[in-house]
């Protein structure tokens, strides 16, 4: 199939009237730029019309589905939550997210990862977690793995690696949505931290940390993750960290943005910590921006009134708040897609998986208009919406 004379936005960078060409059998790009029609191959003119690669997003929750409390959530036997993840799965693929990075509930991602594979069900390319790794009566207890000690913190990552997990991820501190939890407080002590991470990296997964707190954020970066989740509380030796060690931030606003837009129905636990945590955050953000740390775009979706299928919102909310709006773009895009390991994504070039949004307006005129693409295309076939018939 031939897409022909669009405009292009790719790597921090806008291309006017270029074609596409994608390979069925393959599902991957085959080749960008001024292309002539093959024999009896589809052509579909884009003239005026605008292609992005499919969103990444870093950070999503499947179990969760915008839940009031994660209390919801924990009585659900585990086929009531699977069926609930392939739900969430679908509508998160069909608003544009052709990849995620799923945060771990009961093992059942990376169950849902293989359905996906497989076809048996519609979602978006997985990496995935089997269960975040938290101390006991941590931040995420409910559905995660409680340990003690550095030897305990070691065999709950060889536990996560021998079900399937893509990744680890570890609570260094506490969080909003766990009542009891303090989002400031470092949870883990530092043999455990070194323990985890280098237990993921001896068997070949990176390591992504819920982290609040700047001194559980330096922690973390110290013994070593490669992402943090959040980085709501950070300051200056913090930012120097993240340059540092080359660390990626993916600092889901989306997250506390819509418990603050939800106080009446939102528990007074998660009104309280958000009312408290939700400038700094912004804060931080900017922070990060300027001083040029690695940004990728992750929403926290499932958490409170943060719906599967409006991940795009994630892309207005940085550009709001100190990112340019075709990085921030990009930082949704090719940067998230690097950060979590998904690889041949989140780009539009030769060989990469033909995973391409069109939209009839400019999204770098109006970032919203991500958040409705004319169609979504996972491995060059459409998903979701339509392409103009010609």
């Amino acid at each position: 199939m031939l897409l022909r004379s669009a405009r292009v936005i790719q790597g921090g960078h806008v291309t006017e009237e270029t074609d596409v060409r994608t390979d069925p059998e393959t599902g991957r790009i085959v080749s960008v730029g001024d292309l002539a029609p093959r024999d009896a191959e589809r052509v579909v003119d884009l003239s005026g019309k605008t292609v992005t690669p499919g969103l990444v997003d870093a950070h999503v929750h499947f179990s969760l589905s915008g839940e009031r409390s994660v209390e919801d959530v924990v009585g659900l036997s585990t086929p009531e939550l699977t069926l609930v993840e392939a739900r969430n799965a679908r509508k998160t693929l069909e608003a544009g997210i052709t990849g995620v990075r799923a945060m771990g509930a009961r093992d059942i991602d990376v169950v849902l990862k293989r359905a996906i594979e497989t076809g048996d069900v519609p979602g978006p390319r997985m990496i995935a977690n089997c269960r975040s790794i938290t101390i006991t009566g941590g931040h995420g207890h409910h559905m995660g793995r409680e340990v003690d000690g550095a030897d305990d913190a070691r065999k709950a990552v060889r536990e996560q690696v021998k079900r399937g997990a893509d990744f680890i991820k570890f609570m260094t501190t506490g969080g909003v949505t766990t009542p009891g939890s303090d989002p400031g407080a470092v949870a883990f002590t530092d043999d455990e931290l070194h323990a985890l991470v280098d237990e993921a990296h001896r068997r070949g997964v990176h390591t992504a940390t819920h982290a609040h707190g700047a001194e559980g954020v330096k922690a973390a970066i110290r013994a070593g993750v490669d992402t943090v989740e959040h980085g709501t509380f950070l300051d200056d030796e913090a930012i120097d960290l993240f340059l540092d060690h080359d660390v990626t931030l993916v600092p889901t606003l989306s997250a506390p943005y819509h418990i603050s837009r939800n106080t009446e129905a939102a528990t007074n636990e998660d009104v309280s910590k958000v009312e408290f945590v939700y400038d700094q955050h912004l804060e931080s953000f900017r922070m990060a921006v300027e001083a040029g740390v690695t940004i990728a775009g992750g929403t926290d979706a499932g958490t409170p009134f943060n719906y599967h299928g409006g991940n795009a919102s994630e892309i207005q909310f940085m550009a709001q708040h100190g990112m340019e709006p075709i990085d921030a773009i990009r930082a949704m895009t090719e940067t998230a897609a690097e950060a979590i390991g998904l690889d041949d994504c989140g780009v539009v070039e030769p060989g990469a998986y033909a995973d391409l949004l069109v939209f009839d307006d400019d999204p770098l005129v109006d970032l919203t208009v991500l958040n409705d693409p004319t169609a979504v295309l996972k491995g060059g076939r459409v998903v979701s919406g339509s392409l103009p018939e010609n």
